[in-house]
């Protein structure tokens, strides 16, 4: 099966949707826990990590998860900040626009990664001031466990 990548106007929506009032400490644990717990039961090899204005909330290694599991995610996160959107969004931006993430803006791909699995920390009236990470799936399984874990918090 051949992975179909939402329209930019789908991830847009979600972005929209997953918003919060506000963001504590204790959400940040809440989601990570709630990650690792999914990560569990699916025996999958992930790293997790949750941020609040540039400081570490949560972070999580599952079995199986590597290194280079950390690196994505510090590259997926710095695309989340530098743009204000998922990692996922700022990909598929550059495709809708005929190119891709790399040659539209040039940045050290060592540094930046724009491959689905960091969705921004959205507080309403305020806008994103972190992001929820994980790394170790495919792109679209990374960015759907996070969308996964964010609506099921914000539905509690």
């Amino acid at each position: 099966m051949v992975d179909v990548f939402p329209a930019l106007a789908e991830l847009a929506a979600e972005e929209q949707e997953l918003q919060f009032a506000g963001f504590t400490n204790d959400d940040a644990w809440d989601l990570g826990a709630a990650l690792v717990a999914t990560a569990r039961g699916q025996g999958a090899p992930v790293a997790v990590a949750v941020v609040r204005n540039g400081h570490r909330l949560f972070s999580a290694a599952l079995t199986g998860a590597t290194p280079d599991n950390d690196a994505w995610i510090e590259r997926k996160t710095r695309v989340v900040h530098r743009f204000g959107h998922s990692s996922l969004y700022v990909r598929q931006a550059s495709i809708e626009r005929g190119t891709t993430f790399e040659d539209e803006f040039g940045l050290d791909p060592d540094r930046y990664a724009a491959h689905g699995g960091a969705f921004p920390v959205l507080v309403r009236s305020v806008g994103p001031i972190g992001a929820v990470v994980v790394s170790g799936l495919p792109q679209l399984d990374d960015h759907r466990m996070v969308v996964a874990a964010i609506r099921a918090h914000l539905a509690r």
